[in-house]
């Protein structure tokens, strides 16, 4: 079978418009990607504050321990001590 210019057309119309709309899709998935790493970036944002918040309170937190050690050793000591009898 011999395609007549009909065809021709019609076939060259269709792959015009397959070509259009895959370029179409890859804007679409490149609008999808910005998206994307958009989010990305506030989420990656949002975790570098919370490891900030993190490293911070840890930092509380060993400062707390040594005061109280220093105040376990003082108590060790008053508690060891021997007893006093009151006054009058």
């Amino acid at each position: 079978m011999f395609m007549t210019q009909k065809h021709l057309k019609i076939a060259r119309t269709l792959g015009v418009a397959i070509v259009a709309l895959s370029l179409g899709a890859c804007a679409t998935y490149k609008d999808e990607f910005a998206t994307i790493n958009s989010r990305l970036d506030q989420l990656d944002t949002k975790v570098q504050g919370a490891a900030q918040s993190a490293e911070s309170a840890n930092q509380s937190a060993q400062q707390a321990n040594q005061r109280l050690d220093q105040m376990e050793g003082r108590l060790q000591r008053l508690e060891s001590a021997p007893r006093r009898s009151p006054r009058g």
